[in-house]
């Protein structure tokens, strides 16, 4: 299942249920609205663009109806009797997480010594590891599923041996002696094989290069409470360690000997730089004064799709074709992690213009200060023509920020966004009601509530 366009995941977004919520209350604005106001007010479950301005009252009722969403999706998908709410997902794969950080740093090893301390600069802190923690959640929510018989012998044999090079080590190795580390390849897990855990290793150096590209780019300062690697180290050498991991996570990549798993993950590098290179701009065309259009969402879902759903939707159906899951359960792994990725992303958008910059653990209203626009400003956007003006010239102007900011807030942006993310998150929890009853199965549920529960 593709993402096509902006639109089309709204139009999936909009459940029966969903629908079935939203007739009584809104079948007038429903006959008198463009297709897309219909369809984001389904995706949401509530009249997105039949509001009054922003005040407490209308944020208090937007985060009413995110509990009810998830906390009724929870109640369907968790085992009977079983507290969902309570559910820690770190807590359940909390043993094979703990190999993670040093496997990494393993498989990243430079004879350079300039190189190895670069690359690894990222690992030092006490990240979120959000990525891998999902991949084998879902590694161990689907092992229990239907198999695939024609993928038993090709998942047998990508867990062989996944430090076992293709090529002479001699070769490999050429001048760096720490290209051939092995790393701890046991799996104190039965659920969980070796080549999964490879898979959240390799799921976590793609992000990690992503972020070293990306602070590059954006000239930040900071990263998890520390000084950026460009600023530490400068734009060269952050450039060339995001460039070395891409090149470890590809060797690591190849040795898992499963053709489909290289082909997705290769696919996700792509369209990492395809996002980039669409978020230089904000609307597809990049008029100087452009007017909104359902066109100007769409683009933003695309580019969202591409930065951050991409990594985590096909690193998910990874898993579950590593586990030699069959064709329903590799598909549902993959909706659940597009799913989750989109309500990930319009949650950092919207914490954007909700944190503070110590919340955050960098720049509150970094977006606007680098000329983008993002979902709280689309949404505001709709209702606000003036905003159009300033998204053409990139907030570049003196007051330009402070401007488009206040206006946001102004409007009720902040709390649609919110109403597509609880969607999303619904239609993450959706895809894996399916699977078997089992704690992980309950810990991706809680990843779904997490995510727009967290504050950072």
């Amino acid at each position: 299942m593709q993402l096509q366009t902006g639109a089309s995941v709204l139009r999936a977004a909009g459940t029966a249920a969903t629908r079935r919520r939203l007739a009584p209350q809104c079948s007038a604005c429903l006959r008198t609205s463009s297709p897309l106001d219909v369809r984001i007010r389904q995706a949401g479950g509530v009249a997105l663009y039949h509001s009054t301005r922003k005040n407490s009252s209308a944020w208090a009722a937007a985060v009413s109806v995110a509990g009810n969403i998830v906390s009724n999706a929870i109640t369907r998908a968790a085992k009977p009797g079983a507290d969902g709410i309570s559910i820690d997902p770190l807590r359940i794969v909390a043993k094979e997480m703990k190999f993670l950080t040093g496997n990494i740093r393993k498989l990243l090893g430079s004879g350079h010594p300039s190189l190895d301390r670069v690359a690894k600069y990222y690992t030092q802190a006490e990240g979120k590891h959000v990525r891998p923690l999902i991949v084998l959640l879902m590694s161990r929510a689907t092992a229990q599923c239907p198999k695939a018989p024609q993928r038993q012998q090709q998942t047998l044999h990508a867990s062989a041996a996944i430090d076992t090079a293709l090529s002479p080590l001699g070769i490999l190795a050429d001048f760096n002696p720490s290209s051939g580390a092995e790393t701890d390849a046991s799996s104190t897990d039965p659920d969980i094989l070796p080549s999964q855990r490879r898979l959240a290793e390799i799921t976590e150096l793609i992000h990690t290069a992503s972020l070293l590209h990306d602070d590059v780019i954006d000239h930040s300062v900071s990263r998890r409470g520390a000084p950026s690697a460009n600023l530490e180290f400068g734009n060269k050498m952050a450039v060339l360690a995001g460039d070395f991991l891409l090149g470890r996570a590809s060797v690591a990549l190849a040795r898992l000997r499963h053709a489909e798993v290289v082909e997705l993950l290769a696919t996700v590098i792509a369209n990492l730089v395809e996002g980039e290179f669409m978020q230089l701009k904000n609307t597809a065309r990049d008029e100087t004064n452009p007017r909104w259009s359902e066109d100007t969402l769409t683009y933003y879902l695309q580019k969202t799709y591409l930065k951050t759903a991409s990594l985590i939707s096909k690193s998910c159906r990874a898993a579950a074709l590593l586990g030699g899951s069959d064709a329903q359960t590799v598909d549902a792994a993959y909706v659940y992690g597009k799913n989750l990725g989109l309500a990930f992303q319009l949650v950092d958008d919207m914490l954007d213009y909700t944190r503070s910059e110590k919340e955050l653990g960098k720049p509150a209203g970094a977006d606007l200060e680098l000329g983008l626009a993002t979902a709280p400003l689309l949404f505001a956007w709709k209702t606000m023509p003036e905003l159009g003006a300033l998204v053409g010239r990139k907030f570049e102007r003196e007051g330009d920020v402070a401007r488009a900011r206040d206006l946001v807030m102004q409007s009720d942006g902040i709390e649609q966004t919110r109403a597509l993310a609880e969607d999303y998150a619904e239609q993450a929890i959706a895809a894996i009601r399916p699977f078997p009853d089992s704690e992980a199965k309950d810990g991706l549920i809680e990843m779904a509530v997490k995510t727009l529960k967290r504050n950072k």
